[in-house]
């Protein structure tokens, strides 16, 4: 198992269109992905589970990663959940 902090750099945090990229790309991963924040910890691979983490720019969050790809696996989550998306502001949140 390996692990690394990531800071949450999204304007509008991890709303519904990052969580479904990060979702999404679970699926590329044989490794279990751990999301550690100071709302409680989920898997990676749920929507609504890091939907509820409630993840806001800013958030310190710690990933953890097991598995055959683990290195892989969290150098590209650290990536996601530290990225600045460029959504076009559509007035929900989502």
């Amino acid at each position: 198992m390996i692990k690394t902090t990531a800071i949450i750099n999204n304007e509008a945090g991890i709303h519904c269109r990052p969580t479904a990229l990060i979702t999404q790309a679970s699926a590329d991963f044989k490794s279990v992905v751990t999301v550690t924040s100071p709302a409680g910890n989920c898997r990676l691979g749920s929507a609504l589970d890091l939907m509820i983490l409630g993840l806001a720019k800013g958030t310190k969050i710690t990933l953890r990663a097991e598995g055959p790809d683990e290195t892989a696996a969290l150098a590209k989550f650290k990536e996601l959940f530290e990225t600045e998306f460029d959504f076009p502001n559509a007035g929900t949140g989502c």
